[in-house]
């Protein structure tokens, strides 16, 4: 009689339940506590066994950028280029939205991936098929920059407490109470030194549930707000039949 398969028998060890797991990892703990070593206890084996699959943690970072980018949903069919694009930019936006450790990831690779590059390789089609040229559809690609995956690449990091020299407080002094005093005299004294930035910050307020990744201000609101002017000036450009060559500005790169 054959020998039945035991009742629970863990699921064979592949590259694809390798990346969901790092993903899950990921996704619960952040990005800098995800080890090949906390993985391996996470999917039951011992660590060897995952390069088979990942040969280090870096191809093991690509393949969760590739996994996460996959998830980005295709336009609809039928959609104009503008439809198109914002569609599949404001999906990417959902899927880093709940990755929130993929935008940086994303920025920390030194090429892009075989998945980003299918992506992008994609949008490029979008704006040609919409009868872009190709001196314009370069200049799009560069205007967009990361928003064609979803993120904003901001002047700063999000993460930090402003000291009175325009830095950050790196000893976490903010979390006592004599830390929180030393916080408001710093932020005191930075608004005397720079009212300008001062005023700007007291005057709005972000949604933290739709940032994507740590960028404070890269919410919901400011990321479609960009977005739409960018795309609405490119439609403007496409029906003038702008070309860098007449451009007034400086030379084309």
């Amino acid at each position: 009689m054959a020998q039945q398969p035991e009742a629970g028998r863990r699921a064979p060890l592949n590259r694809e339940r390798v990346l969901r797991a790092a993903i899950a990892l990921a996704d619960e703990g952040g990005v800098e506590s995800l080890s090949m070593r906390k993985l391996a206890q996470e999917l039951g084996v011992v660590p060897m066994a995952l390069y088979k699959h990942v040969p280090n943690k870096e191809r093991l970072l690509d393949g969760m950028v590739d996994t996460v980018v996959a998830r980005i949903d295709f336009p609809a069919s039928g959609s104009g280029w503008k439809d198109a694009v914002r569609g599949r930019v404001l999906s990417a936006r959902r899927v880093l939205v709940r990755h929130r450790w993929a935008a940086r990831v994303i920025e920390s690779r030194t090429g892009p991936t075989p998945a980003v590059l299918e992506y992008l390789d994609a949008m490029i089609g979008t704006f040609r098929d919409g009868g872009f040229s190709v001196d314009l559809t370069h200049h799009a690609m560069h205007a967009m920059g990361s928003r064609l995956l979803g993120f904003s690449q901001e002047l700063f990091e999000g993460s930090g407490s402003a000291d009175p020299n325009g830095g950050t407080d790196p000893s976490g002094a903010a979390e006592t109470n004599d830390g929180a005093e030393a916080l408001a005299e710093a932020g005191a004294a930075m608004a005397a030194k720079y009212p300008r930035i001062a005023e700007l910050a007291a005057g709005v307020a972000h949604d933290a549930e739709s940032v994507a990744g740590d960028r404070g201000c890269d919410d919901q609101f400011e990321f479609e707000f960009a977005l739409d002017l960018l795309l609405d000036g490119l439609e403007k450009l496409h029906e003038q039949g702008w070309t860098s060559a007449g451009s007034t500005g400086s030379a084309a790169t």
